[in-house]
């Protein structure tokens, strides 16, 4: 077999061992994805409930005379002036993700540029091996970093992140932060959101409407009395206290909007490992179907050499 031939050949099989990888690395991926959806949807429904009821709370203004108190979670309410601004970049640890790293970076760096931050005045809370490398790389102060979450990670794994950045707040190691991470959409689109977390606001607490989350949201008042009841606002009677029944909530609110936020963050970065490895897989027998092509006219071609070496001999030999 001539030399040529013999390589497009082994590249043949180069490449079909390949798609094999590929192949499997985007069954695993999805199977990844699949079962973190299932727990993503049964948490977001807890977070949504979490966060109600301290809208609730917020417009009766329990929460902020809660906040007065000197407490480490309803100090959260309070706004400083902002001297540090902290940044919690969610990115993975691993590649062969597609864009999905560059997308969050790209966006992190968009969003110092908007608030006129630089590394003299922002800090960097870190999960994922990538984004800390970057932020290294770019000469940022990073105060926290965080590595190793698991495919579908669970509270416990979240919790010294949410209680790390809290306790920093407080002890105003920065006075605001912001979360970058990759928000799911479905299997085939995710987009990067860049929001503030702390402190926690009336804003932070609107929906997309621009309004505080209501129980018959999206219910179509049909009498006098759905409409009465629609502008009810809900009552509570607190036991032991209010700043102690607060305090808890907004413990639970802060836990839900990083645990949340992981999840998320996971469910995209497994969504963008699944459409990679799909795009390798379909290159890859794209690429097997050019060198196959191109192994068979090259055969045909020394085969037709051949022969017409062979009758050309014989018609010198008469």
């Amino acid at each position: 077999m001539p030399a040529s031939l013999a390589a497009v050949k082994h590249k043949i099989e180069s490449t079909k061992s390949t798609r094999q990888i590929t192949s499997a690395m985007q069954m695993v991926s999805t199977a990844k994805l699949n079962q973190i959806q299932h727990h993503t949807q049964t948490y977001e429904v807890y977070a949504e409930k979490v966060k109600q009821m301290l809208a609730d709370l917020v417009k009766s203004h329990s929460a902020t005379s809660a906040a007065s108190q000197d407490d480490v979670y309803a100090a959260l309410f309070k706004k400083r002036p902002v001297k540090k601004t902290g940044i919690l970049v969610i990115t993975s640890d691993r590649g062969l993700v597609g864009s999905y790293n560059s997308n969050i970076l790209k966006q992190t760096m968009a969003l110092m540029k908007e608030h006129n931050l630089n590394k003299d005045n922002t800090v960097f809370l870190t999960v994922g091996k990538t984004g800390t490398e970057f932020l290294k790389k770019q000469d940022m102060n990073i105060i926290y970093q965080y590595s190793g979450v698991s495919d579908v990670p669970l509270f416990r794994e979240v919790l010294p992140i949410v209680r790390t950045a809290v306790q920093m707040y407080n002890d105003q190691v920065f006075d605001e932060m912001y979360l970058v991470f990759s928000h799911y959409v479905n299997r085939i689109t995710s987009h990067v959101i860049a929001h503030d977390i702390l402190p926690i606001t009336e804003h932070s607490l609107l929906d997309d409407e621009g309004s505080m989350p209501e129980k018959d949201k999206g219910k179509t008042p049909l009498d006098n009395s759905d409409v009465t009841a629609a502008h009810v606002s809900a009552e509570y009677e607190f036991e032991p206290s209010d700043t102690v029944i607060v305090s808890a909530l907004v413990a639970q609110y802060a836990e839900s909007l990083l645990y949340g936020a992981i999840l998320d963050a996971k469910t995209s970065e497994h969504s963008s490992s699944a459409n990679a490895m799909r795009s390798a897989t379909d290159n890859a027998d794209d690429i097997i179907s050019t060198l196959e092509l191109q192994y068979n006219r090259a055969r045909q071609a020394a085969i037709t050499t051949e022969i017409t070496e062979i009758t050309g001999g014989m018609t010198a030999q008469e």
